[in-house]
């Protein structure tokens, strides 16, 4: 089948029975990273039940496939500036299948992130990335998120060790 243009695509919210579709695509953006594998019944299990997981989960589908996700959290940020955890949100599960990549997917993506941010009275989003994701590092960056320095391990199978960023919202 050959892939569709991210315009010929349906953005909306995940639905459980999406699950199988957006493991796929995660295992998918995981595969060309060495020592990087997925483990959803251990690491992810919100990914088998993403209207339960998350405040938000959004899917961009073709045809029922399921070609980039994004999701967030709800809780107090603290933006590292001295002013003490805000309302905020986590931006999480960011995943653009590589053939649909460069055609502003992430940016639209993380626009709804914000959007929900935004109406929530929510002006922090943070997110944490792998370290080995220099790409979506970039596009964080162009986006207006700053790295803050901190750094965490998660002690999983894949030994992964992520970055902080943080974007303050404007109202």
């Amino acid at each position: 089948m050959p892939f569709p243009h991210s315009d010929a695509c349906d953005l909306r919210l995940a639905r459980d029975e999406d699950s199988p579709g957006i493991v796929a695509l995660v295992g998918l953006c995981f595969r060309p990273y060495a020592h990087c594998w997925l483990d959803v019944n251990r690491e992810e299990p919100g990914l088998l039940s993403p209207t339960r997981s998350f405040a938000r989960f959004w899917v961009l589908v073709h045809r029922e496939r399921v070609f980039a996700t994004i999701a967030c959290t709800e809780h107090a940020v603290d933006a590292g500036d001295g002013t003490g955890p805000r309302p905020g949100v986590e931006l999480k599960k960011c995943y653009v299948h590589p053939a649909l990549r460069r055609q502003g997917v992430a940016r639209r993506l993380v626009g709804l992130v914000e959007d929900h941010a935004r109406t929530g009275r929510r002006p922090l989003v943070e997110l944490w990335s792998d370290t080995r994701f220099e790409t979506a590092h970039a596009v964080y960056a162009g986006l207006g998120y700053w790295k803050t320095g901190e750094r965490r391990a998660l002690n999983d199978i894949s030994d992964t060790e992520e970055f902080r960023f943080v974007k303050r919202l404007a109202p």
